[in-house]
């Protein structure tokens, strides 16, 4: 069970990882695509979201605190999907299709986070292929 986990942390945190290198070497451009958004701050604010999600991913990747790095993609994904995919502000319905799917891809991939939170939680120590135990216990 330990390399199924294992390969599915990575799997999931694939685009996380790939998703922070861009926000970290495109800031200009996708902070101007987040402002176009209405996203107040949007450079910062791009910086930020690529440090939470960096850290995020790799805690889950190397499983460093792993239940900490999955609340951090939560934190990620729940707000992105409300302030850079608001189909409902759209009037061109292909333009709402693929928002309404970016944003429920976000909210699915936060709820897998949060998931993952319980998850890392319960097993705890017990889980090999970790670097750490988690940092909560909300069993």
């Amino acid at each position: 069970m330990d390399v199924l986990v294992l390969i599915g942390r990575l799997l999931f945190v694939m685009l996380f990882l790939g998703s922070a290198v861009a926000h970290l070497t495109k800031t200009q451009a996708m902070g101007a695509y987040a402002a176009s958004r209405g996203v107040p701050a949007a450079v910062p604010a791009t910086v930020a979201s690529g440090l939470v999600i960096l850290a995020g991913g790799v805690s889950i990747a190397l499983g460093i605190w792993a239940d900490l790095g999955a609340l951090l993609i939560a934190a990620f994904a729940f707000p992105t999907a409300v302030l850079m995919h608001g189909f409902w502000r759209e009037e061109d319905p292909q333009a709402r299709q693929m928002e309404q799917t970016q944003f429920l891809k976000d909210i699915a991939l936060g709820g897998a986070a949060l998931m993952l939170i319980a998850f890392f939680s319960y097993v705890g120590d017990c889980l090999g292929l970790t670097i750490t135990g988690p940092l909560f216990d909300i069993s």
